[in-house]
């Protein structure tokens, strides 16, 4: 891996991203007073990140690929404004070892690990044999470079069925499948090569034995400038949809005191191995429970979670600041081990999509934005009350974030936070997000990857409520909100028609 160079200090930075994380990046900035420079597309001007940064660059029209995909652009962008770092954020260029080595070629701070490391965490052939070579355990499968279909078809055969085929360079389940019945295996192997390479550009997969309801476990690492590997903590991320997280919380309802020091012990083996520098993310996945759970190497995310505010929430740490201050080369005396953590963490990501129609994107315009407040409760949010939702990125729209003392009282606190999440304009997924927090078996920390496929596949949301109605009642909840404040956030009640609730008082209507 790469050795340590000379650092220079970050004082004018580039981020290479826009939305919520954006936002988050430059507060990071101005707190550390460090010059910073946003850039967008023609869809995003106006976007209320614009008006925090410093400098504001356009790049390109609103496809992806002719802006925030552009290295080129980005790379002049920082050039052109005199900033010597730029900050991928999450998403887009976030894990492009080969921007990440342009930057490095203009003698441009990558806020993130070398480009050399990407690139072997980014393989997950590559990545898994550096996490035996760390002494950690991953799935039994065939990790092979021999991808002929006669070798493929061979080792499948070894392995039996359930089995995963999975595309060694890709995510998002791009690129996988489950076999079920090796007959069905030349087949299905065909469709994820296809998929794999019109999504990644290579073809080549890995065959994994297929477990059945583990739960996804992540750990935050944080490498410092010195060259030290430290472990801030796991977060739970089993909640999945199309393999795609939603909510996710720390510490995980899964883990005792032991086998949680045995992950994170991993996770720091395994970014000492990566020679491992800034901020990432070891996943695992866990098999069975107590004295029979066995914890697998998954992958490696070469970049900021977008769930970092969770670790956030209980270790009281700037995981930006601290990817700044090691990029700069300077002392990061909050990284100690082990790590104090406190309380309970919960985030939840609010999508503009429509639970009614497959959960599929809902665009519009914010006709009414309003979050809710209140102590342990944070909004991470890109959009403002007028914005519109375009076609172009992600349909996320916001994190909520929620810390209380116990899972119980962060899980109440978060019902509490949703009720009080007003939208219109859009359909959102918050009431599926109240009925997940409302199922026992959720409650009860029985979660696992295929969680909500197995008990909300059904699921569908209430009947439409109509527009003026909810005009009318999103004027009285907003004329409310000083009246409905956040104090009964630790109540044990998790229902929407609680004593006090604004939906219990104007009628059985609630958020969409």
């Amino acid at each position: 891996m790469s050795a340590s160079k000379p650092h220079r200090i970050v004082h004018k930075l580039l981020i290479a991203n826009r939305g919520e994380i954006a936002a988050r990046i430059i507060r990071a900035c101005r707190e550390m007073c460090v010059q910073s420079v946003a850039v967008y597309s023609e869809a995003d001007r106006g976007a209320p990140y614009l008006a925090s940064a410093d400098q504001a660059v356009c790049i390109g029209p609103a496809p992806a690929a002719a802006s925030y995909l552009c290295v080129d652009r980005i790379i002049k962008a920082a050039l052109d404004t005199g900033a010597n770092a730029i900050h991928p954020g999450y998403g887009f260029l976030s894990e492009n070892a080969g921007f990440a080595a342009r930057c490095a070629e203009h003698g441009l701070i990558f806020i993130g690990p070398a480009a050399d490391v990407i690139a072997a965490l980014g393989d997950k052939a590559a990545a898994k044999a550096l996490a035996r070579q760390a002494n950690v355990p991953v799935v039994p499968g065939y990790y092979g470079d021999d991808q002929t279909n006669a070798r493929l078809i061979a080792e499948a055969g070894f392995l039996g069925t359930p089995l995963l085929i999975k595309a060694t360079a890709g995510g998002g389940g791009r690129g996988m499948r489950v076999v079920e019945d090796l007959a069905e295996f030349p087949g299905l192997l065909r469709e994820a090569r296809r998929e794999a390479l019109a999504a990644f550009g290579s073809e080549n997969v890995l065959l994994e034995r297929y477990l059945a309801r583990p739960r996804h476990i992540e750990v935050q690492i944080m490498g410092d400038a010195e060259g030290r590997v430290f472990a801030l903590h796991e977060r739970e991320c089993s909640l999945q949809r199309r393999h795609q997280k939603i909510l996710e919380e720390s510490p995980s309802p899964g883990l005792d005191a032991d086998l949680r020091s045995e992950i994170c012990e991993a996770a720091i083996r395994i970014g000492q191995v990566a020679g491992y520098r800034n901020a990432g993310t070891v996943e695992f996945l866990l098999e069975g429970s107590g004295t029979a759970a066995q914890f697998y190497f998954l992958e490696v995310n070469t970049r900021l979670q977008v769930e970092h505010p969770v670790t956030e929430a209980r270790t009281a740490l700037d995981l930006v600041r601290l990817q700044i201050d090691i990029a700069s080369g300077r002392p990061t005396p909050g990284l100690i081990a082990p790590m104090p953590a406190h309380g309970h963490a919960i985030e939840v990501r609010i999508y503009s999509e429509d639970p009614a129609r497959g959960f599929a994107p809902s665009l519009g315009t914010l006709a009414v934005w309003s979050p809710p407040t209140g102590p342990g409760v944070r909004v991470d949010s890109g959009v403002e009350q007028g914005d519109a939702v375009t076609p172009y990125y992600d349909p996320m729209l916001a994190k909520l974030i929620v810390h209380a003392a116990t899972r119980p009282d962060a899980i109440d606190r978060m019902v509490a936070a949703l009720e009080e999440f007003h939208v219109i304009g859009v359909e959102t997924n918050i009431p599926y997000l109240l009925a997940i927090l409302a199922d026992p078996a959720f409650r009860a920390g029985e979660t696992h990857v295929r969680f909500l496929d197995e008990r909300f596949a059904a699921w569908r949301p209430a009947d439409d409520v109509p527009d003026e109605v909810l005009l009318a009642l999103a004027a009285q909840l907003l004329g409310r909100r000083g009246e409905n404040s956040f104090a009964h956030a630790g109540s044990s009640s998790h229902s929407a028609t609680r004593p006090g609730s604004a939906w219990n008082e104007t009628g059985n209507w609630r958020n969409v």
